[in-house]
Parts: structure tokens; C-alpha cells; sequence
């Protein structure tokens, strides 16, 4: 099988080192793609760029991006702006510190790519990888994507080095602008609350939780493709949004994770690798 074309190539520094490397996407989006359709024909309905201030269409090459500085008035940015605003080593992922992944609030994470070594930076690669690996650091970079510099965090897992585009610090929504709940547990309800989650403990496999939703979606979908109409099964019913008595309601779970641990096993249980030791 071809390996999939590298979507960005420069290098990985840190210190006075450079590895040569490639990005590749890590993640696939398997949600069902619509078209918009007129109802009477059944035919595709194209939108078309007007300018709202003589209602004429506008092609593709008469468009420039613009900046509203305040309302109605705005700045055109041009290709030349972006790329003068964009850091001098654009071609480089730049590692500026090594921190422990322990200490980086999730929130922070967005979307992960793979980092490939690229013709002669197999063995720097490598060595990276199991010095990070046995260090257990994960290195915080910046780089430039498709004209926007990006926070970003590279960490070996398993044979790889994957690096994950992170939000930056002002992005987060400061949690200390919310009321949360500061209420004292009782020991009682905090006991039943942690055999509960005992009771639901397991190995993290990613294969057990998939998008119902979409899987439906897409039985219907095909199921009118041959001109045929399926039922699908009710889901749960949804839970009354009034507050219940939390003993009461830890009890009957309980009871439900009791039941179910005691059932047998309808197939031999999958083997599952550390979160940090493989690269899925």
C-alpha cells in the first residue's frame, strides 16, 4: 500500500538538531457528506457568491479576504500580508521546551498528526523518539500551517512521533467566570460513588465506542438507495430532568453494574496497550 501524500515538509529542531520530517494526517472523518437538493427534482442546488451591494454574482479570481475593523468598515488582507505576518522559519517545527504530558490540562489538545522522518533523519528520528519515550517529556512546539502559526505538542507513542495541534492559552474559556458546585460529599454517598465506578472499570479499547448515530444514518440511507424502508429499534427513553434522590439512584446502579458483572461473557476479552504506547 502507497503511503499517503505528506500534507507538510521541513524539519523537527530542537537545540542545534534537525531532523528532516513530514507531516501526515492522523484522523479520519467518517460522517456522511449531504448536498443540498431541490425537492421538486431532486437536483443539486448551487450557491452563489453575490456582493450584497449590487446583488451581482462575483467569480472566484475577483475575491479578497477582508478583516472587519469595525461594522461595515474593513481591511483587505492580502496573500503578501499573511505570509510577512507568519514567523521567519516557516518550514520548521520548533521545539521550545520538554514538559511532563501529566501537567497538560486535555483541554489544550485539538487535532493529531503523524511525524515521519524524512530521506536521512531515520536514526536522529529514532533516537528522539526513545530519548522522549524513556524521559517521559513531551515536547512543546510552534510551527507555521497553511499560513497560521500553531501551539503544538510532539510525544512518542508507540513507533511514532505524533505531534498535536494545541489551543493556545487564551483561547481556553477561564472556568473561574462559572458557578460549580461546592457542595461537601457525604462519605456514605462518596463510598457508594466510588464502588460504582469500580464497578464500571475497564481497559480503555477505542473500538467499543462508536457513532450509533451515524451508523444508523447510514442503514437508512442505504436502505432508500434500494427503494426500501427500515424500522430501527426505539433508543432508552430519555431520564426525567427533575432532581432524584442521589442514594436512591446510586443503589439502582449499582444493582444494574452487579447484575451485569455477573454475567458470562460472550467473547474472549481484546489485549489493550497503554494510552501512551501505541500509535493507533
Amino acid at each position: 500500500m502507497s503511503m499517503a501524500r505528506a500534507i507538510w515538509k521541513g524539519s523537527l529542531t530542537f537545540g542545534l538538531v534537525n531532523i528532516p520530517v513530514e507531516l501526515h494526517t492522523a484522523v479520519r472523518d467518517h460522517r456522511p457528506r449531504f448536498r443540498m437538493l431541490h425537492a421538486k427534482d431532486k437536483s443539486p442546488i448551487r450557491f452563489e457568491r453575490v456582493c450584497i451591494r449590487d446583488g451581482h454574482p462575483v467569480a472566484w479570481e475577483d475575491l479578497v479576504k477582508g478583516y472587519e475593523v469595525e461594522k461595515g468598515r474593513f481591511v483587505v488582507v492580502t496573500r503578501d500580508d499573511f505570509k510577512a505576518a507568519a514567523v521567519e522559519k516557516t518550514k520548521t517545527v520548533d521545539i521550545i521546551d520538554f514538559v511532563e504530558a501529566t501537567e497538560i490540562d486535555d483541554r489544550f489538545f485539538e487535532v493529531p498528526y503523524y511525524l515521519l522522518p524524512a530521506r536521512g533523519g531515520e536514526r536522529s528520528y529514532a533516537l528522539l523518539r526513545e530519548a522522549m519515550r524513556e524521559s517521559e517529556r513531551v515536547g512543546i512546539a510552534k510551527f507555521v500551517l497553511r499560513d497560521s502559526q500553531h501551539l503544538a505538542a510532539v510525544e512518542a507513542i508507540g513507533d511514532a512521533l505524533v505531534l498535536t495541534v494545541m489551543r493556545f492559552g487564551d483561547e481556553l474559556v477561564d472556568a473561574k467566570q462559572f458557578d460549580f458546585p461546592r457542595v461537601e460529599a457525604r462519605k456514605q454517598e462518596l463510598a457508594m460513588a466510588r464502588t460504582l465506578i469500580g464497578n464500571l472499570d475497564a481497559k480503555w479499547d477505542p473500538s467499543k465506542y462508536t457513532d450509533q448515530y451515524v451508523e444508523n444514518l447510514l442503514r437508512i440511507i442505504r436502505a432508500k438507495a434500494k427503494g426500501k424502508t427500515i424500522t430501527l429499534e426505539a433508543g432508552e427513553p430519555e431520564r426525567p430532568p427533575n432532581v432524584v434522590n442521589l442514594m436512591e439512584r446510586l443503589r439502582a446502579s449499582l444493582e444494574g453494574t452487579q447484575k451485569r458483572s455477573k454475567a458470562p461473557a460472550s467473547k474472549s476479552p481484546r489485549t489493550h496497550k497503554p494510552k501512551k504506547s501505541s500509535a493507533a
